[in-house]
């Protein structure tokens, strides 16, 4: 499968500070990658290197067959790749669908699109498919200060999409969500993301939902990749366990996981 995204020799230096060293990565297009690290491993540096808001001291980064280094985050968003923060970037005294046609617009302002006025049918129709999507209707008209966390970073989400992205960056999509709202939170951003043919990459603390989601995991550590594995491989390497989740962390996570699927085999022979 050709990859739609690769980092060749990235280096990011600030002083005599390594942020990030040597980072060799490549992405296939369709694929789910986690990226997980202790906090100053050197996530959020490689993502912000990717999406433009860091340029990398040396090494090329190339999206889609272009080399894309040192370009601007908005050179970048145009080309398509996007992400969301993990406080997420919404107009707080806006209605969820005036979020999204204010990002329906920002993202038509080129070309004659520019010249649009803000409500148009079309934009209108698009931004009540989005709601569907995301299965936030009955928020519609709710400002989304006061929104329910989870359901503001399904807005923050959305509104990244609207640009149709090819690759999508997340910043701990389950920040501050309740553990009730997790998982139902993140199947609608997956099951969304998947329809839309995206490929995604997100950096996330919680190996539950690492270990659900992805099919490729990152593991960071003093600005280097330790491991580069699907999740069972990479949740057990020593490295991994000793510096990213620690022995306990790691074997609550296999329980858990453990217990989903026999939750799930159980459900499959009550069915049958």
């Amino acid at each position: 499968m050709s990859a739609i995204l690769e980092t060749v020799g990235v280096n990011k230096t600030f002083g005599a500070v390594t942020a990030a060293r040597d980072i060799n990565v490549s992405v296939a297009k369709h694929e789910i990658v986690g990226i997980i690290g202790a906090n100053g491993a050197g996530k959020t540096t490689f993502v912000n290197m990717v999406t433009g808001w860091l340029p990398p001291s040396t090494g090329r980064i190339r999206f889609d067959g272009r080399d894309i280094t040192g370009l601007a985050p908005r050179k970048i968003t145009r080309l398509g790749i996007c992400r969301s923060f993990q406080v997420a970037q919404v107009f707080m005294t806006a209605t969820v669908f005036d979020n999204l046609m204010i990002a329906l617009g920002i993202a038509d302002a080129h070309g004659l699109g520019v010249l649009l006025p803000l409500r148009v049918r079309a934009r209108e129709e698009r931004a009540d498919a989005i709601l569907r999507r995301y299965q936030m209707q009955d928020y519609r008209d709710q400002p989304a200060s006061t929104l329910p966390q989870g359901i503001r970073k399904l807005l923050d989400i959305a509104m990244a999409m609207v640009a149709q992205p090819k690759v999508l960056l997340l910043d701990e999509p389950t920040s501050g969500i309740s553990v009730e709202e997790k998982f139902p939170l993140m199947d609608i951003v997956m099951g969304a993301l998947k329809e839309e043919g995206v490929t995604v990459l997100f950096v996330e603390h919680d190996m539950e939902i690492v270990s659900r989601y992805v099919s490729r995991v990152l593991a960071f550590y003093q600005g280097e990749i330790i491991c580069d594995a699907p999740p069972a491989e990479a949740l057990a390497d020593p490295k991994v366990k000793e510096f990213v989740i620690g022995d306990d962390l790691h074997n609550q996570t296999l329980l858990q996981a453990g217990a989903l699927q026999d939750g799930a085999q159980e459900v499959s022979d009550a069915r049958g």
